[in-house]
């Protein structure tokens, strides 16, 4: 019998690859979107189309290929898909951070550096990190020491949830930072022009709350299911892993949403993408990465 709980996996893989598919399409066609920020953004839709597809893939070999060497290579995919989605996050919120405390410097052979190093960072720990249950690290011999998502081990799971705390406290980190910095700037405007205006304080409310909701999503999606890991037993129902697995998926399928389809220049592509012109009184100017 089929899983209903897998059928919602697939259904979810299904709509993250479709949203994400339409990103990769849209930064590989418009010469325009070349700046560090849409890079990193394609970086993120790039893992995150991944992840759609593990999760589909995942449920066609699950119910049409019984096999132990395909369910370790599946299962690999997704770790390194999810974790480059999670690693392309805390880049995207570096790259924010330093256009902000850089402003000046920051379009400049260093950023760009900068940013490659982060994706190279990003991609080489997430394909080390989906190898290793194809290396060896599994339990398909011991199942004593499976976790709740099998064939990884309890060690792996901790590792990976370990590796999710710490790059969530950094993220939670830069985003106060950037708030502060957001803040004071606002701050110094209100001194030149000896009043802070209504226009400001908007502006100031808006930019903090988009940074509230931006890491409320993402902690509130993958939170439980990371704590789960480590509290979780594999004896425990299987329901608890697919109630706390499926709201992490969601964070792949809400990252278009925030950091791609919110944006003007990304919007203007679109329509020149799938409908061949574009008549729109959106302004044209190239946003920065501090444009939250």
């Amino acid at each position: 019998a089929i899983n209903p709980w897998d059928v919602m996996l697939c259904v979810s893989g299904t709509a993250i690859a479709c949203e994400n598919a339409i990103v990769v399409a849209i930064i590989c066609y418009s010469p325009s979107l070349r700046t560090p920020m849409f890079v990193l953004i394609g970086s993120l839709a790039t893992a995150d189309l991944l992840a759609g597809l593990g999760l589909i893939l995942n449920f066609v070999f699950q119910y049409v290929i019984h096999s132990e060497t395909v369910s370790l290579i599946t299962v690999g995919f997704l770790v390194a898909s999810f974790t480059a989605s999670v690693s392309s996050l805390l880049a995207i919120t570096v790259d924010r951070y330093l256009s902000l405390y850089n402003a000046l410097t920051y379009y400049s052979e260093r950023t760009v550096l900068c940013i490659h190093t982060m994706l190279v960072g990003t991609w080489g720990v997430s394909l080390c990190l989906g190898l290793l249950p194809v290396l060896g690290w599994n339990c398909l011999h011991d199942y004593a020491a499976c976790s709740i998502v099998r064939p990884l081990t309890k060690s792996n799971v901790t590792l990976l949830s370990a590796s999710f705390f710490l790059i969530f406290i950094i993220m939670l980190h830069l985003y106060i930072e950037i708030c502060k910095i957001v803040c004071r700037h606002a701050h110094q405007i209100a001194l030149q022009q000896h009043f802070l205006t209504a226009s400001h304080y908007v502006a100031t409310k808006k930019g903090v709350s988009t940074l509230a909701v931006i890491l409320g999503t993402f902690g509130a999606s993958w939170l439980p299911f990371a704590i789960y890991c480590v509290v979780g037993d594999p004896d425990y129902p299987p329901v608890y892993t697919y109630a706390t697995l499926l709201p992490a998926t969601y964070n792949s399928m809400i990252n278009p949403i925030i950091y791609a389809y919110r944006n003007q220049e990304i919007q203007r592509s679109m329509w020149v993408l799938f409908c061949g012109c574009f008549q729109s009184k959106v302004s044209l100017r190239s946003r920065s990465p501090s444009d939250v």
